[in-house]
């Protein structure tokens, strides 16, 4: 069985969560499984204008953002069904490669795990001559439209809500499979807080707070770490600044208290670790790193989302009793010393994470691909047989 699963680069999400597929196919027999970039198989001159776009709506023309995104969210099936399909044809000159890496791959099943190349797969894949099926795994808490195409055999979705969404559109129940997003295979395996805290050189003892900065202002957090410096209520806080290597030239003056150590990391490949570590998470709802935090058991305060699907994933966290969304930075500090002060409120925030959070999502959606595969597969076979005839 070969397996093509197909992404694109706007944003760390779709490719983490691309990462993850990857590892949870190579858990079965017999599956060869190939990743690649849409993107990269695009004309240089598109991909740089797209990637340039998103960047710049997502990051610094949020409410801009915000209306391109709640504007070409299509509430009827047909009329987004055959927007998306609209936007396919315009796009389909720039991705002349696209169809020459279909052919090399020759898959039996692809999987989209991002919208652009799901919709361009109506024009290049020939679905009634090849016969192979074609998944999307959605990675935001909400299902927008742009998700939807023609010729999907199956959604994979973050959870109930999303499925009743795709539902009232018209979506056949039948197709929507409530898997959760796919996170690292590392996630699924227990961790033990003391043994990890004392790897990473922090105290076995107290209060660790983390800050996932990487999307994040910098002269905001700047203002923010201070704040929670002041508040203290905590012992350590640990700001994990990921590629934001100007986030941490605007912290380099400053340094802990006496009440509270201070660790600046950059770019770390055991973010895992660190969240296994700390007892309460500040970040941005991003569809990846809050399905990590919340596969972890971890209470969450979220900041400054990105207008769209950033806001509806903090909704369904802080619906769900697992976090509380600030949009001013201003607010973390006092609320963050609020949950300190109220353990059993962040008790109970702990226990809804645990209850929200899907840890084997990767290896839930491999196991139903493949097991959908080998049946079909089978019953093609069977169908094939030449009838037995009695030969008296």
């Amino acid at each position: 069985m070969k397996v093509l699963i197909l992404y694109s680069s706007l944003g760390s999400g779709h490719v983490t969560a691309a990462e993850a597929l990857t590892d949870a196919f190579r858990q079965f027999p017999d599956v060869e499984i190939r990743s690649e970039d849409a993107l990269a198989y695009a004309n240089p001159i598109y991909r740089r204008v797209v990637t340039e776009a998103y960047e710049q709506l997502s990051e610094r023309m949020p409410q801009l953002y915000r209306a391109y995104y709640e504007g070409s969210d299509v509430s009827e099936l047909e009329k987004s069904l055959d927007s998306n399909l609209t936007w396919a044809k315009l796009e389909r000159p720039f991705f002349g490669q696209l169809g020459t890496l279909l052919t090399e791959a020759d898959p039996d099943v692809i999987v989209c795990v991002q919208q652009i190349p799901s919709r361009l797969l109506q024009l290049v894949e020939d679905q009634a001559a090849t016969g192979r099926p074609q998944y999307v795994v959605i990675t935001d808490a909400i299902a927008h439209s742009t998700w939807i195409n023609y010729g999907v055999s199956g959604y994979f979705l973050p959870n109930d809500l999303s499925r009743n969404f795709l539902l009232q559109r018209g979506v056949e129940g039948s197709m929507l499979h409530v898997t959760g997003i796919p996170i690292d295979l590392e996630i699924r395996q227990p961790k033990d807080q003391a043994t990890v805290r004392s790897q990473l050189d922090l105290p076995p003892d107290g209060t660790v707070i983390a800050l996932m900065g990487g999307g994040l202002n910098p002269k905001r957090v700047s203002q923010l770490v201070q704040d929670l410096l002041a508040y203290g209520g905590f012992d350590t806080l640990v700001i994990a600044a990921g590629r934001n290597d100007n986030l941490l030239e605007a912290l380099a003056d400053i340094e802990g208290t006496e009440q509270v150590a201070l660790q600046k990391l950059g770019m770390i490949d055991y973010i895992d670790d660190l969240i296994v570590a700390c007892d309460l998470i500040i970040t941005k709802a991003g569809g990846l790193i809050t399905s990590e935090i919340l596969a972890r058991g971890k209470p969450m305060v979220l900041v400054d989302p990105i207008p769209g699907q950033e806001e509806q994933n903090a909704d369904v966290i802080e619906a769900a009793g697992a976090g509380v969304q600030l949009r001013l930075l201003e607010m973390v500090a006092p609320a963050l010393s609020y949950l300190l002060n109220h353990p059993a409120r962040l008790a109970a925030m702990t226990d809804a994470a645990i209850a929200l959070g899907r840890p084997n999502a990767a290896l839930d959606i491999a196991e139903h691909i493949v097991q959908r595969w080998q049946s079909d597969a089978e019953s093609l076979q069977a169908s094939t047989q030449p009838a037995e005839t009695n030969a008296s």
